[in-house]
């Protein structure tokens, strides 16, 4: 099991992953990084549980309109079922992924909100 130390807003946390996946946690936290310190250029330091909430929620709606972009770029060239199923199955995934992820930072935001 991988040990990746990432950075947010500041704060320097060890994120767990499986071997291998260490380069792609950073990118993912890099991005994560980028979109907290949009929000506090926008809204200042609101705390660290409220600014990863706002964060996921940002990626979240940046997720939707993608998945919305795909099924109209699927539905103009009129893909066949195979091809929609495994689009199914990759949102599944993706949802799933971004579940587990809420849960990681739920636990990061709980952690940091007790003394």
């Amino acid at each position: 099991m991988g040990q990746v130390e990432v950075t947010i807003n500041g704060r320097g946390y060890q994120i767990s992953c499986d071997d291998g996946e260490e380069e792609h946690l950073l990118q993912l936290s890099e991005y994560v990084n980028r979109k907290v310190e949009e929000l506090v250029s926008t809204v200042g330091q609101v705390g660290d549980a409220r600014l990863l909430v706002m964060t996921c929620l940002l990626i979240a709606d940046e997720l939707a309109d993608t998945y919305a972009a795909l099924e109209d770029a699927e539905a103009e060239r009129g893909e066949p079922d195979a091809v929609r199923q495994r689009s199914g199955a990759t949102e599944e995934r993706a949802a799933a992924a971004i579940e587990a992820l809420a849960n990681r930072i739920e636990g990061i935001a709980a952690r940091l909100e007790t003394p």
